[in-house]
Order: structure tokens, then sequence, then C-alpha cells
């Protein structure tokens, strides 16, 4: 680019997203009057108490249950964990974030029975095939499912998929992190669990919850104090929980915001059908999501040229950046050549047109060069 650069266009959101300006107004206001610790029964730790509390109410509310049922965790990545911990079983999908297929493949190590449900080209979990993997295995196993997949968005059948583990006795665990905040409550609600994640709702990170259903418990993690009902030990920080509990009263309404990024999402599948393929195009989708195979260059060498251009996206799971491999989720779907030449591009509260259309553009810029490039002609 030459010239003034331009403001940046961020379609990374499923990565992460910009906190709200009143989340990080009222982390700095209260960094001088709440650093206490919430566990101290002085005037400065019911401060910092009181923060928590107040978090811990909003994030009942944004997902309908009780506060006494909210654990609150260092991200989704722990809540997932603490999920799992201990169950006798488990039905997974390579589907799933790395904080869950991680943890199942460490649980096949010690001899946990671990069944993989197969993944077809729709990205969408059959339930039937999760009933099959259920078969045989203890009362009380654990199903894990995405609400959303954090790189196609696709929408997986949790109502259908709850039913299948209600009749098998099961426990149905929700990773709703992408999906709370972004779709309405009947798309992930009937987990007997949840995950979520702060800074997926523009809260602060290094906070997350795991919400139980009434009388559930998880068995820790980790061990040492009896913070968070026992299942969390550590003290938790009193400013995240402070901008968790905004962000998750300004999340309330975020269903109908985000449904109005529909036409900015299909404009770019749109603009972009000739020279791309659509990954989990067969199945229901997330409005501001879309994974695409260009096929002419690596993800992760798309997501450079563009990040030259001021265009931040991604090429995968933030989580799984910095490795060689490519997706294992696109893989798992499509294979591994067009997994290779996947990006992500994910929209949100402040995406627009413009952003769009500068995208666009710097897009057909970096595939005319590589075009012209001698290094890639036949």
């Amino acid at each position: 680019m030459s010239g003034e650069a331009s403001p940046e266009v961020y379609l990374d959101w499923n990565a992460t997203t910009p906190p709200l300006r009143s989340v990080v107004e009222a982390m700095a206001r209260r960094a001088g009057d709440a650093w206490g610790n919430p566990a101290s029964v002085h005037a400065t730790g019911r401060r910092a108490r009181a923060l928590v509390e107040d978090a811990r109410e909003a994030v009942a509310r944004l997902v309908g249950r009780d506060a006494r049922d909210v654990v609150l965790t260092s991200g989704g990545t722990e809540a997932n964990n603490l999920a799992l911990s201990g169950a006798p079983g488990l039905v997974v999908s390579r589907l799933e974030h790395p904080s869950v297929t991680r943890v199942a493949e460490a649980f096949a190590a010690r001899g946990v029975p671990v069944r993989w449900v197969p993944v077809p080209e729709s990205g969408r979990v059959d339930p039937e095939a999760v009933a099959e993997a259920l078969a045989g295995l203890p009362r009380g196993s654990v199903v894990a499912l995405s609400a959303v997949n954090h790189e196609t968005g696709v929408i997986q059948p949790v109502s259908e998929v709850a039913g299948v583990v209600a009749r098998a006795e099961g426990r149905l665990h929700v990773d709703a992190v992408q999906a709370v905040g972004r779709l309405p409550p009947e798309t992930w609600a009937q987990g007997d669990s949840l995950a979520l994640a702060a800074h997926k709702i523009r809260g602060p990170k290094g906070i997350g919850a795991l919400v139980l259903s009434p009388g559930r418990t998880a068995l820790p993690v980790l061990l040492g104090g009896a913070q968070e009902r026992g299942v969390r030990p550590g003290t938790v920080d009193p400013l995240c929980a402070l901008g968790f509990g905004i962000a998750a009263a300004h999340a309330t309404n975020g269903p109908a915001r985000y449904a109005e990024l529909a036409g900015l999402r299909d404009r770019v599948d749109r603009e972009l059908a000739l020279v791309s393929l659509l990954n989990g195009s067969a199945s229901p989708r997330a409005p501001h999501v879309t994974n695409r195979s260009v096929g002419r260059i690596s993800g992760d060498e798309l997501v450079a040229a563009l990040d030259l251009e001021g265009i931040r996206l991604s090429a995968g799971s933030a989580c799984s950046a910095g490795t060689s491999e490519p997706s294992p989720v696109i893989t798992a779907m499509v294979g591994r050549e067009r997994a290779r030449t996947a990006i992500r591009v994910s929209l949100g509260e402040e995406s627009d047109d413009r952003g769009i259309t500068r995208f666009l553009d710097a897009l057909r810029a970096v595939l005319a060069r590589l075009d012209e490039s001698p290094s890639r002609s036949p």
C-alpha cells in the first residue's frame, strides 16, 4: 500500500472481539479500588466480591440459568476441560475445538473409552451417529458438541443430539463460546453444561464460565482453595469479572445485531464464488462466518498477504495458529488440500459494507499478483 495507511479491516471476530468501550472504561475506573481478594471478608475484599457476584448474575441472565450454577473460569478452554473431567466415557468429533479434542486424546491414552463420530462433508454432526457412538458406553458418558463451529460457522443439531443423549442417560456438554450472544438460545440452551468465554462477547480475556445444570458439579482439574464451589480454585480477578458482566449484559441483545450481518456475509460468498469453494455449504451457518478454500495459495500465505493490506482474518482456529498443519476441522470435512487453502472470514458488530469492499478489493489484488508471479507460472 502507498501513502497514508488506511484503518485496518478486522474480520477475525471468531478469534477474539474488540472489547466494548464501556468494558475498558469500567475496568480502568475501578482498578484503583477493586483490586482486593474476593475471598477476603473485610471491606476491601467485599468490594471485589460484589463485582464477581454481579458478573455471575449477569452471565446467568444471559444464558437463562441460576447464578448458583455459574462457575467462573479463565476462559472457554478451562470450561471445556472442567466439563469433561471425570467423564466415564466420551463421544466427540474432529469438528470440536482443540480444548475438547486434546482432552479426548488424553482420555483415550489413559484408557477411558472415547468414540469419535464421523465427520460428513457438511460439517454437521449426524445425531444418529452420536446415538451409535453412545451404545455400550457407561451411564453418564459425555457427548461434547459445539453449538456453532468455530471455523465454519456451521450450526450443530444441539436439540436433536440432546434428545439422543437423554435417552442414553448421558450428559451433553455444549461448547457455546461461539454461539452465546450471537445466535438465539434455542441453538445452544439444551446442554447439561455450557462453556462461555468473555472475550468472544466483547469482554476481557482471561475469564469465562462453565454453566452447569442444577445439582450438577464438575471434577476439578486443579487442586487448591475452595473458590468457585471448589470446582475452580484460585483467586478470581474482580476487574475481569466486572468486564465480563458488562459484556454479558450487552450480549443479551446480540443475536439481533448478528442477524443483520447475514447480508455482508452473503456478499462475501457471492463475490468469491468463482475463485473459492465454500466449506460447510450444505449446512445452516451462523450469519457472520464463512470459510472458503481459495485453492491457489495456502491459507497462511493469503492471510499474510492480506495483513500487509490492512485486512485481518485467519486461516483457522486461533488456538491452532502457528502450527504447520492445516485445520483439522476442514481436513476432517473436505480433505487436507482444501484445508491447506482455507481462510475464515468472521464478521462482528462493527463490520460494514465499506470494510467488506476493502477486503474484496485487496483479495482480488493479491490473487492478481499471484497470477503474474513468475515463480507460480506453469
